[in-house]
């Protein structure tokens, strides 16, 4: 199945690393004029660079809408359009017992795995119907279909991230865009493997039926596909890509 996007413009927030540049990157190598929001400007150009194919870097707090709207403005007014979005940017937050959980841990992993989103929701979707429509993927987690011991502000955000995209697909369905989710399970990435230690991810592995843990790509290869045409009768829906975790 070959996908393309050629003459389509996609944005991916949480692109410096880990799930968001393998999705970058998936959607440039196939003829999306992609740009790359992150934290870090050197580090979010760095990536740009690597990628190629003209991929282009703007600096975006997601937690901040204005920098959000200004994010899909750079998209259109470099590129003449934004068909596609994918709300990436999240944080793991510090694991604690929901009765002793800070007050600023919660609200700042609900502000970046929620809110952010919301906002990347806000200012694509006219965009996208400008556009002509398109198609939008959240993602999620695992996390977004059970729960976590100590993970209570992360599960709540992933959970709630879930029934906006059924919403959001519900209302815009008839502006030609489409929304769906994807649930990763426990993927290599930067946020993965410097917060666990060996046994802590050898212990994670044999959590997932195919015992070990993802890969960016293979995430990758999942939103690619709810993007593109091929997809063109889903929305509205949450995809595990997760080696067997939840089936247990």
């Amino acid at each position: 199945m070959d996908l393309r996007f050629d003459d389509k413009t996609a944005i991916v927030t949480g692109a410096a690393s880990g799930i968001g540049l393998a999705i970058a990157h998936a959607l440039a190598a196939s003829g999306a004029r992609v740009v790359l929001a992150d934290l870090d400007l050197d580090k979010t150009q760095a990536a740009a660079r690597a990628i190629g194919y003209g991929a282009r870097a703007f600096v975006t707090d997601v937690t901040k809408p204005d920098q959000v709207a200004a994010l899909v403005a750079f998209a259109q007014a470099e590129t003449g359009g934004l068909h596609l979005m994918v709300n990436n940017a999240g944080i793991g937050g510090p694991l604690a017992p929901l009765g002793a959980y800070a007050l600023e841990d919660w609200h700042k992993v609900i502000d970046v795995n929620l809110h952010g989103v919301f906002y990347g929701l806000r200012y694509a979707i006219p965009a996208i119907k400008s556009a002509g429509g398109g198609a939008i993927v959240n993602i999620s987690s695992i996390l977004g279909s059970v729960g976590f011991a100590g993970a209570g502000a992360y599960v709540a955000a992933k959970h709630a991230l879930v029934g906006l995209t059924k919403t959001a697909a519900l209302d815009h369905a008839g502006d030609g865009i489409r929304v769906n989710a994807v649930g990763p399970g426990f993927i290599h990435t930067p946020l993965v493997d410097q917060g666990l230690d060996q046994d802590a991810q050898k212990a994670l592995s044999g959590q997932h039926a195919l015992g070990r843990m993802g890969q960016p790509e293979e995430v990758a290869s999942l939103v690619c596909y709810l993007l593109s045409d091929h997809a063109s009768f889903i929305t509205g829906s949450c995809h595990l890509v997760d080696g067997g975790y939840t089936a247990q």
